[in-house]
């Protein structure tokens, strides 16, 4: 799917058997297809009667592929692999494509890896892991401190290191709690994110078609960092309106520390829990009249 501005479902639905008018949803994130051509966000959302957009924020960068190759060469060297982004899924990828090991990863390395715990953080990274033949572990984990007791309840210490690609960004909450717990971990930084070089026609586009959203959902801190001024900016005096909503406590935390009140965090980083969650927040009523019927 080609996304060169806003993605988004029509204006009004059926929801609980009544035809309400969608509120406008602000998704900043890149679209990803499921199995039915749409967004999972955007599905989940239009079902709860919101009419969602994605406009993407981030671009990424990939780094360090050649040292990152040769580790995937050498699984004997790893008791498993930790993925907590997509993006480091990818590099795994591109690291097969540019080095022509695609035939030798499905051979021998797949297998040989597959045996070794993948451990993910949420379904989007999980189903990645998968494609690419990996078995994944602590999937229903939603975030990286959740992630790391989960890999503390089953690592023992003073085994082979975990090989964790990660983002320049990445938190340190995971490694400090491995550590704490004996438990090796080896980092590589295969990608660093940088602002997507659409955002502000993109948004300046949305806000002068739709008008302000009902609520902001921000995906990460890099994309509060560089969706934020603009949000800012094109709302005007009507920002103070806004329901702002993050995907994670990661990115809650750097909301509040932004001074950006949080109106709602989802309880795992999934379409379900976002749009639950989004429902409580702006339509507290249909929850009174449901709990009711």
């Amino acid at each position: 799917m080609v996304c060169t501005g806003a993605l988004s479902c029509s204006a009004s639905a059926f929801v609980k058997g009544r035809l309400v008018k969608k509120m406008k949803i602000l998704l900043l994130k890149d679209p990803k297809d499921d199995h039915s051509g749409q967004d999972p966000y955007v599905q989940e959302l239009g079902s709860h009667g919101f009419e969602a957009t994605l406009i993407p924020v981030l671009s990424f960068e990939f780094l360090s592929l050649q040292s990152f190759s040769k580790k995937l060469s050498h699984p004997e060297a790893y008791g498993g692999l930790i993925f907590t982004s997509p993006r480091a899924v990818e590099a795994v990828e591109l690291c097969l494509e540019r080095d022509n090991k695609l035939e030798v990863w499905k051979k021998s390395l797949k297998e040989k890896w597959h045996v070794k715990p993948a451990y993910v953080v949420g379904q989007a990274t999980a189903c990645l892991v998968r494609k690419i033949g990996l078995a994944t572990e602590g999937e229903k984990c939603g975030n990286g401190e959740k992630l790391a007791e989960y890999i503390c309840s089953r690592e023992k210490p003073e085994t082979l290191p975990l090989l964790f690609p990660c983002g320049t960004l990445k938190g340190e909450t995971l490694p400090k709690m491995l550590r704490q717990k004996g438990i090796p971990l080896e980092s590589i930084t295969v990608y660093q994110k940088i602002q997507h070089p659409g955002i502000r026609d993109s948004l300046k586009n949305y806000f002068s078609s739709q008008g302000v959203p009902a609520s902001v959902t921000f995906f990460s801190p890099s994309g509060l960092t560089h969706g934020l001024s603009y949000i800012q900016e094109l709302s005007g005096d009507s920002f103070d309106q806004i329901k702002f909503a993050a995907i994670g406590p990661t990115t809650a935390r750097a909301m509040a520390s932004a001074g950006i009140p949080v109106s709602c965090t989802a309880e795992r980083p999934c379409p379900h829990d976002l749009a639950a969650g989004l429902q409580k927040v702006l339509r507290p009523e249909s929850l009174s009249c449901s709990g009711a019927a």
